[in-house]
């Protein structure tokens, strides 16, 4: 598993040990990259992190600072040893605990204007999660991508947003969700 694109291109990633955690593979993270554009400057939150792929990768192509949420023990040790080797420590917040709970909870330093959600197929902790979120955290122009399969779809709509795009990568789908446009000029929908 490496890092696709940017100034980290080709770097190799470590996945955690066991079947537990199921990396984004390279063709999805370039398909998701692609349809998101530019992310320099970007505040990131990867929750169900694993390897930390999806955050790392942003970090790679210029965002600013990622948090990476996990609750599994190699999950941690993985991302953390990805971030020392790739030298992005410094840009980078890991938390170990329950990505729902702290979807609630945490404040980044600036709103996301990525958030990535890859948790478990076979459970709702995808839009547990989401909507666990608070509009306020979320920036204006907020993308929230979500990894799941086709049994599992989260809804169309997740609180203020909306799903606006969705891609099938063999059994991966991938959904994207910003604010409806009412809300994203600040009128309430």
């Amino acid at each position: 598993m490496r890092i696709v694109a940017g100034e980290l291109r080709g770097r190799v990633l470590r996945a955690p040990g066991g079947a537990a955690t199921r990396p984004t593979s390279e063709k999805v993270r370039e398909a998701v990259f692609n349809i998101l554009g530019p992310v320099e400057g970007d505040q990131v939150l990867d929750l169900f992190a694993g390897s930390g792929a999806l955050g790392l990768e942003a970090l790679s192509r210029g965002a600013a600072h990622a948090t990476f949420v996990d609750a599994a023990r190699p999950a941690l040790i993985a991302i953390r040893g990805n971030l020392r080797e790739l030298g992005v420590e410094q840009r980078a917040t890991v938390i170990a605990g329950d990505a729902v709970a702290i979807a609630a909870r945490h404040a980044p330093p600036a709103p996301w204007r990525l958030v990535f959600v890859d948790p478990p197929y076979r459970s709702d902790l995808a839009t547990r999660a989401v909507l666990a979120l608070p509009d306020e955290r979320l920036s204006a122009d907020a993308v929230v991508v979500i990894e799941h399969d086709r049994r599992n779809a989260p809804p169309d709509a997740l609180g203020s947003l909306l799903r606006t795009d969705q891609r099938r990568y063999g059994d991966t789908l991938i959904s994207f969700f910003k604010r409806s446009r009412e809300e994203h000029r600040g009128v309430s929908a």
